[in-house]
């Protein structure tokens, strides 16, 4: 069953629920009892309750979120359950802290007053900067419920012209900014393009300014001037400093483990004990 648009509490609710996910996973909280927690948190008369209960199900049977979420394709949107299943794939390079933040992002934007355009370049963008392949990641970006046939079908072709075609004139040649400015070149005031205009005039001149440049430009300048959500970037881990003494006992332990190693082969070194002279080598205690 293809996925619906929800009501404003739905998405309210999944927002609480994917920052609340994640900040007591940060805590090291078992991720069986921060579902039991959540749902006992969320509101009762959303569907988010029910949906919790059968993903902790499917994670006691088989330990990972995505099982769950995709017996509800129902609720969850395919980009949901991509986001979630590219997080918990051991060979990509995606940690679920960053899965969770961009997907609380997305479902607060979803309650406020989201807009086709803008919720394209937000997956967009999160694809791109997180590196979760422009296939799969379309497909299932097309497969969203807030978008029309027509753009539906716009997303899924573009898949095939990424990296030939610079993705600002791909914003820009359907924008009604592209309209305007061929009406005004040809001199034909009712011009229309043959194709559907799937952004308005301020996108398309935001994309016009941005063509051959980084597609990241493009993102922010929709960020600022439309108030575009923001994608979350994945955290740095910091280096840690490891204070003095302790580095030092570290050391100690390290060549303690190395004499005990080298003793069970037999072969312990002691002259690394003993200091140089101008006769020979002496130990260190004459």
């Amino acid at each position: 069953m293809p996925a619906e648009l929800l009501d404003r509490e739905e998405y309210v609710e999944q927002a609480y629920f994917f920052r609340a996910y994640r900040e007591r996973l940060a805590d090291a909280v078992p991720s069986q009892e921060i579902l039991a927690q959540v749902r006992e948190e969320l509101l009762s008369n959303t569907r988010l309750p029910v949906a919790l209960e059968v993903i902790e199900g499917e994670l006691l049977l088989r330990g990972q979120l995505v099982d769950g979420m995709q017996h509800l394709g129902h609720y969850f949107t395919p980009f949901q359950i991509f986001v979630i299943g590219q997080s918990e794939d051991e060979k990509a390079k995606f940690d679920q802290f960053t899965a969770l933040h961009v997907l609380e992002k997305e479902a607060e934007y979803r309650a406020e007053e989201p807009t086709p355009q803008g919720l394209f370049i937000y997956h967009f963008e999160a694809i791109s900067r997180n590196h979760l392949g422009y296939d799969h990641g379309l497909e299932a970006v097309a497969a969203d419920p807030i978008y029309s046939e027509e753009f539906r079908d716009w997303i899924l072709r573009i898949r095939t012209e990424l990296g030939t075609i610079d993705f600002a004139d791909m914003i820009y040649v359907r924008s009604e900014q592209m309209v305007l400015d061929q009406r005004r070149q040809r001199g034909v005031a009712d011009w229309e393009a043959d194709y559907a205009i799937l952004f308005g005039a301020k996108e398309g001149r935001i994309a016009k300014a941005n063509r051959s440049k980084d597609p990241l430009y493009m993102f922010a300048a929709l960020q600022r001037q439309l108030h575009y959500p923001v994608v979350p970037r994945t955290q740095k881990a910091r280096e840690v400093e490891l204070d003095p003494v302790l580095e030092r006992r570290l050391v100690i332990i390290e060549k303690r483990l190395q004499l005990a190693e080298a003793e069970l082969k037999g072969g312990v070194d002691l002259t690394e004990f003993y200091a140089r002279s101008d006769d020979g080598l002496t130990p260190l205690d004459q």
